[in-house]
């Protein structure tokens, strides 16, 4: 039993995975320690704790017709940082998709940018993807900064979108689902709602922790809407209460 809480607790989706912990207070310092290990074997950065973003991607970016430009230029921007790579078929069409959300978010005037963090296994197929792409991109060959950015976030899988506000900071992780569900785009930048509607789409999240699940008899009698309000304030309440320890419901 306490085997499954951990597990449920730290989100953990595959093994093997290597969760660091500051003891001191029970926050996750490091999602991704096995890439921790991997790239700073002698510990010079211990403890490993999370670093501000803009820090992170820091460094020169691509275009897909060879310009740069400074990661500064993401300053006040909302900002999708988008793990994905060629070989994998629900990236290639996620990014469709995103490619379409991209250009209605700018045409509204929204200061967004996509961040295109490579996971494919040659530069080749790196800059076929990215042909496909309006966006900016991490180098290929830049690997410690596309692994630090990995680190940052615990990326376990791959396609995962990041939403994060114009400081940098976490709006949400659930940025393939939110894209997905929100064609027109109406609800950018996706805050997280406490209830949702069952979707195909957004059923992955079952996975990630203990969820209720609201059974309704008929849509049309109006209870959705009823079993809604009914479990609406319940899910804000217990959202307020990770948010007062600063940890993800």
């Amino acid at each position: 039993f306490l085997q499954l809480k951990l597990w449920n607790k730290y989100r953990v989706s595959n093994i093997p995975s290597l969760i660091f912990i500051d003891a001191s207070t029970g926050k996750v310092v490091c999602r991704n320690g096995l890439l921790v290990i991997r790239d700073d074997p002698e510990g010079l950065e211990f403890p490993w704790g999370p670093k501000p973003f803009s820090e992170v991607v820091a460094g020169p970016l691509l275009r897909n017709n060879g310009q740069t430009l400074d990661s500064n230029a993401l300053e006040g921007s909302h900002v999708g940082v988008y793990f994905s790579a060629h070989w994998c078929p629900p990236c290639r069409s996620l990014t469709r998709v995103l490619v379409e959300s991209y250009r209605k978010i700018k045409e509204a005037g929204q200061k967004f940018e996509i961040l295109f963090v490579s996971a494919d296994r040659s530069e080749d197929s790196f800059k076929q993807y990215f042909s496909e792409m309006p966006w900016v991109a991490v180098p290929y060959a830049d690997e410690a900064r596309r692994s630090r950015l990995n680190r940052l976030y615990g990326i376990q899988g791959i396609p995962t979108l990041i939403v994060l506000d114009s400081k940098g900071d976490v709006i949400t992780r659930q940025g393939r689902v939110e894209v997905l569900n929100d064609i027109e785009c109406r609800e950018f930048p996706w805050h997280p709602k406490p209830v949702l509607e069952l979707t195909d789409s957004n059923a992955v999240q079952l996975n990630e922790g203990p969820c209720l699940v609201l059974f309704v008899d008929s849509e049309d009698d109006g209870e959705s809407e009823a079993a809604k309000q009914l479990i609406q304030p319940i899910a804000e309440k217990i959202i307020a209460k990770y948010k007062a320890k600063e940890e993800e419901a």
